[in-house]
């Protein structure tokens, strides 16, 4: 008898309700579960670019960190070859450049005194080797000041080995020009010797025919 009471109740539950009141709570329910799927789709993707992102933060640190060492190391060589060691200082080299350059200058002014005073040669010939010697003075100049910019610290980035290699091409370079001024002097003290012989043997035939006292 209670069965069949429940039965009745049920039943008439059931046919009092409506039924679209079902269907839009079916419709409720699948709407639900559907957002409640978007919502974990959701989550699953801000956590793929949650985890993508810190990858990338720790990468860019890492290279920047990579980066900004080799930088410091990179720094730390260049300003190295800033400083001139005791190495090139030493240099022997450096001490005969300075003797060529004074032996230049001291023997030029001595040559150039002495072919002005012999009479033998005239203004624009002594003009000429005003000019020979003035150019070769500033072109020792100019040795010597590179030569005081690869002994400067701070001056230019250059290796041990690479101010070595300059200070050997200042070295040859004034050698040659010690070199080119004792040719020319010497050419010049020929040319000198010369005249003065002519000149002492035309003395000598005019005194002979009476014509020089």
């Amino acid at each position: 008898m209670k069965k069949l009471a429940l039965n009745t109740i049920i039943w008439a539950v059931m046919i009092f309700v409506p039924v679209a009141n079902v269907s839009a709570q079916s419709q409720e329910i699948a709407q639900l579960a559907l957002n409640v799927q978007k919502l974990k789709q959701l989550k699953d993707i801000l956590k793929q670019i949650k985890d993508g992102y810190e990858i990338l933060y720790k990468g860019y640190n890492t290279i920047k960190d990579i980066a900004e060492g080799n930088y410091k190391v990179h720094k730390t060589h260049l300003d190295g070859l800033l400083n001139v060691s005791s190495t090139v200082k030493d240099y022997q080299r450096i001490k005969t450049i300075v003797q060529y350059q004074y032996a230049l200058v001291n023997e030029y002014r001595t040559a150039y005194n002495r072919f002005g005073s012999s009479g033998n040669f005239k203004p624009q010939e002594l003009t000429y080797m005003a000019n020979v010697y003035n150019n070769l003075l500033n072109q020792s100049l100019k040795d010597l000041e590179e030569l005081t910019t690869i002994l400067t610290s701070g001056k230019t980035r250059m290796s041990d080995d690479e101010r070595l290699q300059a200070i050997d091409r200042v070295f040859y370079e004034m050698e040659e020009k010690l070199s080119f001024l004792r040719d020319f002097n010497n050419s010049t003290s020929v040319l000198s010797l010369k005249r003065a012989r002519e000149k002492a043997d035309a003395k000598a035939v005019g005194i002979l025919h009476g014509t020089q006292n």
